[in-house]
């Protein structure tokens, strides 16, 4: 999309139907942000201290902690918009590198974090545990479907939450794909357990030490900033831009933050998340769950499937979802994201989406939540706490996604959205 300086109106309404969780590259000269929206600051602050009152209240301190940080991540997600699906599509599309970069800032600063708690065992609910997975034939399948969910849903699983907190009524459709998805994948557990080898899981901490697999991935790592500038050398991509932000140090509360700003203060907020609740952040897990729930109290028998038999999986299905620690950053990250966007004038509900962009919203939902419960996490479960965990399936997630990125990209039109081209900028 190319924007020469028009007026605000008519940006907004030339992104009507484009998610924030698309939006994710950015030059400083961002227009000024519109006034804040205080009725839905009111509704977002009521409902953030009625989620943390609540929790508390179920489960204690701890899980209150952890929905604070819930809370945290969504406000940091908005501001920043930073993004997992326009990342790669960018960088695939038109070669232009500075999302991938800033997830590559992201990741190294939550290895860094995470290795000094994983090491010293430092948490405040037991021994930390790393979000390790294994490296087999659903890892593969289940990271492709993912990739092509992305592009075609318009949003990642951070994204997608995100993206509901602020109003946008086609990624809605996205989140109920990822839960119809979860289900189906939670129906087929047998199959791809059992019939598919699953493979085993591989720690990169385990095979080289914490300082050995530290320095491997922050080599990796820099390998990727370099590769993404030299297809940028190659590719000539197009210039950035930033969405309406307040100015001076009002950019807190009402702005777009810088990427790498962003990318830091999740890398914390994630050493917060396996800190306090002795886990690192995920997202998808949820999904499955409150699909069980809303079948079990349909009627379905989904207690003697066997995904809700596994001892986990099963305590969770009897308990409140107040009381599951994944569910508990999702409700956090929506209602952050909702207090951000209303505090950025931000928040708009859409009552109409294109028919083919709702279809596209619901299909890429369910890629997504069937990919992520195979590859044992998402863009956040499986590629950024598993990477900063020193999972080896982290790295695989995120290349095999990649892949799948390339071919969702050719599937975007058919449900009504565009790709980047190297004469657009993007926004």
């Amino acid at each position: 999309m190319t924007v020469d300086v028009p007026p605000q109106r008519t940006v907004v309404r030339a992104l009507r139907f484009v998610p924030e969780a698309e939006r994710v590259a950015f030059t400083p000269d961002a227009p000024q942000a519109p006034p804040a929206n205080r009725i839905v600051v009111a509704i977002g602050l009521v409902l953030a201290v009625a989620l943390v009152w609540v929790v508390a209240g179920i489960t204690g301190p701890i899980m209150a902690g952890t929905s604070a940080l819930g809370l945290a991540l969504g406000f940091t997600l908005f501001h920043s918009r930073f993004g997992f699906t326009s990342g790669w599509r960018q960088l695939a599309a038109v070669g232009q590198g500075a999302a991938v970069r800033a997830h590559m800032l992201m990741l190294a600063t939550a290895t860094i974090l995470f290795s000094v708690l994983l090491a010293g065992g430092f948490s405040l609910a037991g021994t930390p545990k790393p979000s390790v997975a294994a490296v087999g034939i659903p890892l593969l399948v289940g990271a492709f479907l993912f990739g092509i969910g992305m592009q075609v849903g318009g949003s990642c699983a951070s994204g997608t939450l995100f993206a509901v907190g602020s109003g946008q009524t086609a990624v809605v459709l996205t989140l109920f794909g990822f839960i119809v998805g979860s289900v189906l994948a939670a129906l087929t557990f047998t199959f791809w357990t059992v019939t598919v080898p699953a493979g085993t899981p591989v720690s990169l901490a385990e095979t080289f030490g914490f300082p050995g697999a530290l320095g491997l991935s922050l080599l990796v790592m820099a390998t990727i900033v370099a590769i993404t500038y030299v297809v940028a050398r190659r590719r000539t991509p197009p210039p950035v831009e930033r969405p309406p932000s307040a100015r001076g140090i009002a950019r807190v509360l009402r702005g777009s933050w810088p990427m790498w700003v962003g990318a830091i203060v999740l890398a914390v907020l994630n050493a917060g998340v396996l800190f306090v609740s002795g886990g690192a952040w995920g997202v998808t897990s949820a999904f499955g769950l409150w699909g069980g729930k809303v079948l079990s109290g349909l009627g379905v028998d989904v207690a003697s499937w066997a995904y809700f038999q596994v001892p986990a999986n099963a305590k969770a299905l009897q308990g409140s979802v107040f009381a599951d620690r994944i569910s508990v950053l999702d409700f956090g990250v929506i209602v952050g994201a909702l207090v951000a966007s209303a505090l950025g004038g931000a928040f708009v509900l859409h009552k109409r989406v294109p028919w083919k962009l709702a279809l596209g919203s619901v299909l890429g939902g369910i890629a997504m939540g069937y990919g992520a419960r195979l590859a044992g996490g998402c863009n956040i479960g499986a590629y950024f706490s598993g990477i900063a965990s020193f999972s080896l399936h982290g790295w695989i997630w995120g290349v095999v996604a990649l892949g799948g990125t390339v071919v969702g990209l050719t599937l975007r039109p058919l449900f009504g959205l565009t790709n980047p081209k190297p004469s657009d900028s993007i926004c």
